[in-house]
């Protein structure tokens, strides 16, 4: 069938405006990987956009790897997010699985608990002291339990559970199944898209939480990378400055650059391997409600 031509002007239109969308999520990534590599002097001299480095150096790289603490860091990290996300995938598909289902008894007065601490918070003192009280400071635990559900993902998750045939979970028991066997090996198996997706939300969640290991944490060596980074850039900025106000400021910067591409680079390069899950996940958790 043949466009019109408002049609065509309606798809250069979307185009012009995805290409500058795509632009503007870019750029900033773009000018903090130059600046990571850019000469410090050069650097503090020009007034350009960036969009290629300003001479070239790995100072910066090296002065955060030299830094042993930045492998300890990257293990907990690795810890708190495989430990963290196969954590929360359990506790919000139980969840998800039992509220989804229409004969739970109080099923309706649940929701609207669950509902109401999206919206409603102790905050962050009560939450410490509860932590506190429970024996988690200093802990793996800490950054682990208290968030093993989110109230948000469980939502999501609940309703891509409720799309699922009923007739499909009735056989199932009229086989003798019951609701353990059922989610494993029948509704888990039919939401690979959405597990995808919670599962992408979650692991980037524990690998930028920053409040709570500040909070919760007090050794070192349970510390995770975003703690450990803002350790050495201040440590590496405060020697810098050293050298001079400008020279001390440009390493620094460098520094704050470097750090920024090595705490966000991993969990970037997980994507593309889970890119065709999530906008179908995304939608079927989004459908309805």
């Amino acid at each position: 069938m043949k466009r019109s031509t408002g049609e065509h002007i309606f798809d250069a239109f979307n185009t012009l405006l995805l290409l500058v969308v795509m632009i503007l999520c870019f750029y900033p990534m773009l000018y903090v990987f130059n600046s990571s590599i850019s000469d410090p002097d050069q650097m503090l001299r020009s007034r350009s956009l960036m969009l290629w480095p300003e001479g070239f150096q790995l100072e910066a790289y090296k002065a955060v790897f030299q830094d042993t603490r930045i492998y300890t860091g990257y293990m907990n990290t690795l810890f708190y997010v495989v430990v963290g996300t196969a954590i929360n995938l359990l506790m919000t598909s139980l969840a998800a699985y039992g509220l989804s289902r229409s004969d739970l008894l109080g099923r309706k007065t649940l929701m609207k608990l669950i509902t109401f601490t999206m919206f409603f918070g102790g905050g962050m003192i009560p939450t410490f002291l509860l932590i506190q009280n429970l024996g988690m400071v200093d802990t793996r635990f800490a950054l682990i339990i208290p968030g093993a559900i989110s109230t948000f993902y469980f939502l999501i998750m609940k309703t891509n559970f409720e799309g699922i045939p009923i007739s499909l979970i009735e056989s199932a028991k009229l086989d003798g199944a019951n609701d353990f066997l059922i989610l494993f090996r029948i509704v888990l198996p039919l939401s690979k898209p959405i597990l995808a997706v919670m599962m992408l939300y979650y692991a980037v969640d524990h690998w930028n939480d920053y409040v709570g290991p500040m909070l919760y944490l007090r050794s070192q060596e349970l510390y995770p990378i975003q703690i450990i980074m803002r350790d050495i850039l201040i440590s590496s900025s405060t020697e810098a400055m050293g050298a001079g106000v400008d020279t001390g400021f440009a390493i620094g910067e460098n520094i704050k650059y470097a750090t920024i591409i090595i705490s966000t680079l991993p969990i970037m390069l997980v994507y593309p391997f889970i890119q065709r899950y999530f906008v179908q996940g995304a939608l079927i958790g989004a459908v309805k409600q």
